[in-house]
């Protein structure tokens, strides 16, 4: 596997408190697999490797303004949130977790949708720098890192999700998105990756 780093972003999906932590309004969803398989160390550990070599870190937040004026609840996710008070911008559950928190000047993007494309500016910031390789991890793997991960392939970016630092609701979906977008883009772990994101570039 070859990464070119400076082309290469890191696209950390949903690491918020509401989603991944067993406390939040989704934790009983997909806080099992999140703790099972060790994502938030595997994402941290991704993001070191890219940040030592220069690839772009970017954060995608699904958040919502206070009151939810910004929500279509037209699934039993996205109901889910304004049901049970979650992901609204300026609470805690709409955070970070603190042990991926952004840097200074790292890109953050919040939306409403399932995907991080999808109504964003991510796409024209990612051009902006010059990215044409995506690695997508997070959670929920079936849900919004594939999402995200077909929405770059549809985009024109090489893409990889790394196979280790994302988790879903159950280990059979999470194992048959894999499979699937195999044939859709790349799929390594994140030693892989960090391998080739350390590697000199062939001349």
């Amino acid at each position: 596997m070859e990464l070119d780093p400076a082309k290469t972003a890191v696209l950390v999906v949903h690491m918020v408190r509401d989603i991944v932590t067993r406390e939040g309004a989704f934790g009983q969803i997909f806080a099992d697999g999140v703790e099972l398989h060790q994502v938030v160390p595997q994402v941290g550990r991704l993001l070191s490797t890219a940040r030592a070599g220069g690839a772009t870190p970017v954060y995608l937040r699904v958040v919502f303004k206070p009151g939810y004026p910004d929500l279509v609840a037209n699934c039993p996710l996205l109901g889910m949130a304004a049901q049970t008070g979650a992901l609204e911008d300026g609470k805690p559950g709409a955070e970070i977790v603190p042990e991926l928190a952004p840097r200074d000047g790292e890109l953050v993007i919040d939306h409403q949708r399932l995907t991080g494309f999808f109504g964003t500016e991510l796409d024209v910031l990612l051009r902006a720098r010059g990215i044409t390789t995506v690695i997508a991890c997070g959670v929920a793997t079936n849900i919004s890192v594939e999402g995200t991960a077909r929405d770059a392939v549809n985009l024109g970016y090489r893409t990889v999700i790394a196979s280790d630092a994302c988790s879903t609701a159950s280990d059979q979906a999470h194992q048959a998105t894999l499979e699937t977008f195999q044939l859709l883009g790349e799929v390594a772990s994140v030693e892989e990756i960090s391998a080739a994101l350390q590697a000199p570039l062939p001349r």
